[in-house]
């Protein structure tokens, strides 16, 4: 049989990279005769994907190569505006970029079956945002898998709105700011339309893309999700049972666990991880809230009060917001005390550390860390069970305030400070949470004792390991996945 090559395609951005990376290193690891090409799209903004792919250059193989796609002199699309425009949704700004680049996919792909030919193309694997590329796959007459990097009862509610927009010809925008609950398949409960991602009631073009993505995915030929069975069972049974949705292979938990890979973040972490081993088992909570996740002054004074009024030990990485108006990722402050309220630092110096950037999988590993109070992006939250966390749920954006409500009402493994918070766009200034809800919260987390939640989450942290290892659900489903694409070639 021959060699099969498989041709990646992520989402701009180094947190879509890495869960491609480490998928793309796990289908090399099962089977030799697969190559593996990935195909980069890269914001301007997003510095740290060129850091990350020269520290996999000591661990790269023949078998796994990265390919620059580079847009003409001269693109519109090549200088992007900012997404948070009001122009624009950022999910419509997102979309175009990526189906800019078209062309060199195209290029790149056709030359890659002309120069080798000890393998032949098998299958496009796109990122869930990339379905545009699902028309140059099907130009080289192969087929398109999808990498879901959120949950299954996430791609659940996708599908069915989409469904209720074309089969229903209902305008779920109409539902904004009402108390409606929605039935949604891969949910046990009825879900809130408060916690939909804000795109979904997005009446300036936002919910129009969601729709168009999910009708797009339903073209594909199965769909990788970065979940597994036992975490995610009332969701993945939903998808397993149905005939009218796309094959589903639940192929996680797929995490990154370095720290960025390179010399400096080594050098960051250092005084950290030494900070908590001096630390008490399991008394430690971790405040960390993502690559884009920040607080204007007012809200961090809310913070801080909270933390010292809880009385518990705490790490907290505290970033510093882009300018307004700037499309950038938040950043480390030289001095936190210049926002944080006068004297804490002083006074919280024998319990707390404020820190920049986090190597969070290394925290959440640490047996000092005893909760996590996260943004609830679907990493983390991956991350957390994998590592026996509990989290308290302060989502800020995209679908986390789903994942929040998944955690929480869904599956009881996490605690809420709340869970329809958003984080606005330019001059939507967001609700500052107070400091006595945050306490409360807190508290609820670092509760002593074996809490059910606790118990729940440790329960899952096991499952989570044996999913992965040989014979567990998700390195089954991953075997699946790798004869069919054998298969097809055949």
């Amino acid at each position: 049989m021959k060699n099969a090559e498989l041709v990646f395609i992520p989402s701009p951005g180094v947190g879509h990279l890495l869960s491609t990376v480490e998928i793309a290193k796990l289908l090399l690891n099962r089977d030799h005769r697969l190559s593996i090409t990935v195909l980069i799209m890269k914001l301007p903004i997003d510095s740290g994907v060129d850091g990350y792919i020269n520290s996999l250059s000591a661990t790269a193989t023949p078998r796994l190569r990265f390919v620059d796609l580079h847009l003409p002199q001269g693109d519109s699309a090549s200088q992007p505006q900012d997404p948070s425009s009001k122009s624009k949704s950022p999910l419509t700004f997102f979309a175009n970029f990526i189906d800019s680049h078209k062309a060199p996919v195209r290029d790149v792909v056709a030359e890659l079956t002309r120069s080798d030919s000890s393998s032949r193309l098998a299958g496009f694997i796109i990122d869930m945002f990339c379905t545009a590329m699902i028309d140059v796959a099907n130009e080289f007459g192969v087929p398109t898998y999808a990498f879901f990097t959120s949950g299954a009862a996430f791609l659940g509610l996708q599908l069915h709105l989409q469904s209720l927009s074309d089969d229903h010809h209902q305008d779920i925008t109409e539902l904004k700011n009402t108390e409606t609950e929605l039935r949604i398949p891969s949910f046990k409960n009825p879900v809130p339309v408060r916690v939909l991602p804000s795109v979904v009631v997005d009446k300036e073009g936002g919910s129009t893309m969601l729709i168009t993505l999910a009708r797009r995915l339903r073209e594909t030929k199965g769909i990788m999700v970065n979940t597994f069975m036992e975490l995610e069972s009332y969701a993945v049974e939903y998808f397993l049972n149905s005939d009218n949705t796309p094959p589903i292979f639940s192929v996680g938990p797929i995490l990154n666990l370095g720290d960025g890979g390179d010399d400096i973040r080594t050098e960051q972490s250092r005084p950290i991880m030494e900070w908590l081993d001096h630390q008490p088992p399991s008394s430690v909570v971790f405040l960390c809230f993502g690559s884009k996740g920040c607080f204007e002054e007012d809200q961090v004074k809310e913070i801080a009060q909270a933390l010292e009024n809880s009385g518990h030990r705490f790490l907290w990485s505290l970033r510093r917001p882009p300018p307004k108006e700037k499309m950038q990722f938040p950043s480390d402050y030289e001095n936190p005390g210049e926002v944080l309220p006068e004297g804490f630092l002083e006074r919280t110096s024998e319990v707390g550390k404020v820190i920049g950037w986090a190597p969070q999988v290394a925290v959440l590993s640490h047996p000092a860390t005893g909760g996590f109070v996260s943004h609830c992006g679907w990493n983390s939250t991956l991350e957390s069970v994998w590592c026996g966390v509990p989290m308290a749920t302060w989502p800020l954006y995209a679908e986390q305030q789903m994942n929040a409500f998944e955690m929480v009402t869904e599956l009881e493994m996490a605690v809420e400070i709340k869970m329809d918070y958003f984080k606005g766009f330019q001059d939507k200034k967001p609700e500052i949470l107070s400091a006595d809800l945050i306490e409360g919260g807190i508290r609820r987390l670092m509760m002593g004792g074996e809490s059910e939640i606790r118990k729940k989450v440790k329960e899952m942290r096991e499952k989570s390991g044996v999913a992965m290892a040989e014979g567990g659900s998700s390195y089954n489903t991953i075997g699946r996945l790798i004869e069919e694409v054998m298969n097809s070639i055949a």
